[in-house]
């Protein structure tokens, strides 16, 4: 395994690990966001919901730029 497959693989996580690392997320609520297609972009092997974290940081920041308001000098 090359680093970079390594480092891909390091880039998956589940929807705990998410939730873990992004600590505002709840596991509930990306499970309802996946079932509505709201939230950020996942796929399944073996059963599992996966998630890129590059996937994760894309939507997060596109609701940044949705939702932000004030801040213009």
């Amino acid at each position: 395994m090359t680093a970079q497959q390594r480092q891909a693989y390091l880039d998956v996580l589940t929807t705990k690990q998410v939730c873990q690392d992004y600590p505002f997320l709840n596991q509930n609520t990306m499970r309802y966001m996946r079932h509505n297609g709201t939230g950020p972009a996942s796929f399944v092997i073996s059963g599992k919901v996966l998630y890129r974290r590059s996937e994760i940081e894309r939507w997060l920041a596109e609701q940044e730029a949705a939702t932000t308001r004030g801040g213009a000098a």
